[in-house]
């Protein structure tokens, strides 16, 4: 009579199936450090897409403030709405992202650029005659009349992106 015992070797007791849990736990860890990467590089190209939708809005806004410049007339400057006499207040920058009312003191764009949440607008100001409203490299400083400062105003796809340009514009 022919009987057969199978017997298990003694030096395996489970030692695969705990490696493979470390290998496993490894690759999950290796797995989520490359996802958060990811997402924040899928971020970081949404943010800066975002900021060039309100640069270029913000362009079209100068440009729009351009052509009423160059149209035969001009509009009548006042010191309150968009079309402004000139000002010290209005100097600085802070002034026109703090204080400056751009829903019902600017003209906003008809042409609106593709994907951005509001409107581009801009504001017109008279420099004053005498008063250095640029630089010239060949004439040095500019303090003719017919100046005026365009500031405008873009926004991106996301309300809190903006964007604001300023340019010193001859007739």
């Amino acid at each position: 009579m022919n009987t057969m015992t199978h017997t298990v070797p003694r030096a395996e007791r489970g030692v695969a199936l705990i490696t493979g849990l470390i290998f496993m736990v490894v690759l999950t860890l290796i797995s989520m450090a490359a996802l958060r990467t990811t997402l924040l590089e899928e971020k970081m190209s949404g943010n800066a897409r975002d900021i060039d939708l309100a640069f270029q809005a913000a362009e079209a806004a100068l440009r729009s403030g351009e052509s009423v410049l160059n149209g035969a007339s001009l509009p009548t400057f006042a010191a309150t709405g968009a079309y402004l006499t000139p000002s010290s207040t209005r100097s600085n920058t802070s002034y026109w992202i703090q204080t400056h009312n751009w829903g019902t003191d600017s003209v906003a764009v008809s042409t609106v650029p593709a994907g951005v949440y509001s409107a581009p607008s801009f504001v017109v100001e008279q420099i004053p005659s005498g008063v250095a409203g640029g630089f010239s490299l060949k004439s040095g400083p500019i303090t003719e009349s017919g100046m005026y400062r365009i500031t405008a105003r873009g926004t991106g796809g996301n309300p809190n992106t903006h964007i604001y340009l300023q340019e010193t514009y001859r007739r």
